[in-house]
């Protein structure tokens, strides 16, 4: 992913390669399914096709172990070869929609943002937490914030997005400082937060209020406001979010006018959870 304005600057360790294997897995991994899952997640905007070579290095493979994987999934029809370039098969959509089939909430939430974002003119959206990236699963722009078109699927970082801070306050401090400490952490503006003890603090502060506003810190311009959709138990399933531009909307006016709103869209979607 690459955002307008991005800057490399690392203050963390790197995030591990795709396919990078536990050092030390139990006698229950299955390491050849995680070389295949490894190729899978090495396909995206970035690397829409790609050679055996370049499979190999993306999922930190060796040449023949890539071969075996790209032919396996190429034979089950998740992978199209053309020549030497392999790309992703319409098939590999059973895999997405079979998630998302599986969680009422989803389907819940798509019609109750619509209505968000007809009354509040601006773009909503919900996500999921995976890691140390939010992966979007419901999506209603109405104008355009970022520079980088978002979609179902796109994921953007967790610690610098209201929606990833909403989640990340679920865990506990000894599980954030850990997900800190496994990726790398950007200066994507002048605004961003790059010092990760004042993440972690950002974090708990979010937690203790209920919800978060992230302020250009992503691109320029880009202000959100985004609350937890919790269960009936009181767990997390995804957040929502309300994204504007910075010159329209207030912080303020975010608290004022788009909580009270987005709090009770979320209430509407947990109650599918």
């Amino acid at each position: 992913m690459s955002i307008a304005n991005s800057r490399d600057r690392t203050v963390a360790a790197p995030v591990e390669a795709a396919g990078a294997l536990p050092a030390a897995p139990d006698k229950e991994f299955m390491a050849t399914l995680a070389k295949g899952l490894a190729v899978l997640a090495a396909f995206g905007r970035q690397r829409p096709t790609m050679t055996l070579s370049e499979a190999a290095a993306a999922a930190d493979l060796s040449r023949a172990a890539a071969r075996r994987v790209l032919r396996t999934l190429a034979e089950l029809g998740y992978v199209a070869q053309n020549g030497r370039q392999f790309a992703l098969a319409p098939k590999i959509l059973d895999l997405g929609f079979g998630y998302l089939t599986s969680q009422s909430w989803i389907d819940r939430a798509q019609p109750l943002l619509k209505d968000l974002s007809e009354r509040l003119h601006e773009s909503s959206s919900a996500a999921i937490l995976q890691g140390t990236e939010i992966v979007y699963v419901a999506r209603v722009p109405t104008r355009r914030v970022m520079e980088n078109v978002l979609t179902v699927g796109s994921h953007l970082p967790a610690f610098h997005t209201a929606l990833g801070r909403s989640l990340l306050g679920f865990l506990d401090d000894a599980e954030v400082w850990r997900r800190l400490r496994a990726t790398r952490i950007e200066a994507y503006t002048r605004s961003t937060i790059i010092d990760p003890q004042a993440l972690l603090e950002r974090v708990r502060a979010d937690r203790d209020q209920g919800f978060s506003i992230v302020d250009e810190e992503l691109e320029s311009g880009l202000r959100s406001i985004a609350v937890p959709v919790v269960d009936r138990d009181g767990e997390a399933l995804g957040a929502v979010d309300i994204s504007t531009h910075a010159q329209r909307v207030t912080r303020g006016e975010l608290r004022e006018s788009f909580l009270p709103a987005l709090r009770s869209t979320a209430a509407e979607i947990g109650q599918a959870g």
